[in-house]
């Protein structure tokens, strides 16, 4: 498989990932509460799970329509690179439970660059 392919299949796995953990909390917010723990805010967890699933499926339409795109490479890897910065930080300081490093985890694990 070509480099450039590997990154079609990345950046399609990225959006479905992230149109599927941004659209969890949205849609049923009490498992959502049940693996990462209640919260106070359920307004502010569904804007940014808004937010996740509109940069996922920007990343689908990107990789169906303009396969090989640098802005989207560039969307999923900052945004990659956010998520990993925020998960792994307020997690090991206490703030957000440690089921949020798991998530850290994976979307590294993406091997997106």
């Amino acid at each position: 498989m070509s480099k450039s392919s590997e990154r079609d299949v990345a950046t399609t796995l990225q959006g479905i990932y992230y149109v599927t953990s941004g659209l969890w909390p949205i849609l049923h917010m009490s498992s959502f509460e049940k693996v990462t723990g209640p919260k106070r805010d359920k307004w502010l967890v569904k804007t940014v799970g808004a937010l996740i699933t509109a940069i996922g499926s920007t990343l689908l339409f990107s990789a169906s329509r303009e396969p090989r795109s640098e802005t989207a490479r560039s969307l999923g890897i900052s945004t990659a690179l956010a998520l990993i910065g925020i998960d792994s930080i307020y997690s090991m300081r206490g703030t957000i439970p440690k089921i949020y490093l798991k998530h850290s985890k994976t979307i590294y694990n993406q091997k997106l660059w």
